[in-house]
């Protein structure tokens, strides 16, 4: 049976359906949705969700807060479907601490020069790249950008190298309904695509040849890539390969370094 490539990459908000009482529709189907922290949201009627959507004056406050209603749930199922987790659901470029620390604000102002510029980036195909040391920040950062480029209609993904080469392998099982190529050909056709924690696998044979194949793919299409590793500038270079880097680093793809201490112990 053939797979949806994409509903392997993109998870939809997990959604529960209960009975419920109406004051106007009386005993109905009502439901509560997730939400980006992994919460759950209930939801009004449907029925008058749909009413006074539809029905009110489009001048009306009514109307006003239903539409702002569904914009605030599309934009949430797009966010969770862009692989932003619980745990960077509150990521954003004004929530990043800084301190004093001058290349905390340069990767701060860097990476949101990025996501503010992303339409100039998306046409150059240019690309970004986050190294150095643990929980720096990176991913934050990273979220940051899915964040902005996803409130603009891009199709985005933030998705570790480890998840990436699970799927793909998952394809070789018999009857998974897809391939590997399946994989490379969905991941190289996405406005942006971030990969987290490059350098973390053990570098098998399989393993690069997946992310250069994916990287190649984006590269031919000219579509950006950020790439995130806890490997500094050498280390990143050791293990992808000078083709790969390179061809991240051209029309200006610049190497961001996050050289300070871990920040997790002050959260």
């Amino acid at each position: 049976m053939a797979v949806r490539i994409s509903d392997l990459f993109h998870r939809r908000p997990a959604m529960r359906i209960f009975s419920g009482e109406c004051a106007i529709h009386g005993q109905v189907d009502m439901s509560e949705v997730e939400q980006l922290d992994g919460s759950m949201l209930a939801r009004d009627c449907k029925r008058c969700a749909w009413e006074t959507l539809h029905a009110s004056p489009r001048d009306s406050v009514e109307h006003a807060l239903a539409s702002a209603q569904r914009k605030a749930e599309e934009t949430m199922a797009a966010l969770i479907g862009a692989g932003i987790t619980p745990r960077f659901a509150g990521a954003t470029f004004d929530s990043f601490s800084t301190g004093a620390g001058s290349s905390q604000v340069h990767a701060l102002e860097a990476c949101r020069d990025y996501a503010e510029q992303f339409p100039q980036n998306f046409r150059a195909g240019r690309s970004l790249l986050l190294t150095g040391n643990v929980g720096c920040g990176k991913t934050h950062l990273a979220s940051a950008i899915v964040r902005t480029v996803v409130a603009d209609h891009c199709r985005a993904l933030i998705i570790p190298t480890g998840d990436i080469v699970s799927i793909a392998r998952a394809s070789m099982v018999p009857g998974s309904g897809y391939t590997d190529r399946d994989v490379v050909l969905h991941l190289g056709g996405l406005d942006l695509l971030v990969v987290d924690e490059v350098g973390c696998q053990k570098g098998s044979e399989y393993e690069l040849g997946l992310l250069h194949n994916i990287i190649d793919r984006r590269y031919q299409a000219v579509l950006p890539t950020v790439l995130i590793s806890n490997l500094g500038p050498d280390g990143l270079k050791a293990y992808i390969g000078d083709r790969a880097l390179d061809r991240l680093r051209q029309n200006g793809g610049e190497l961001v370094g996050f050289t300070w201490s871990s920040m997790r112990a002050c959260a």
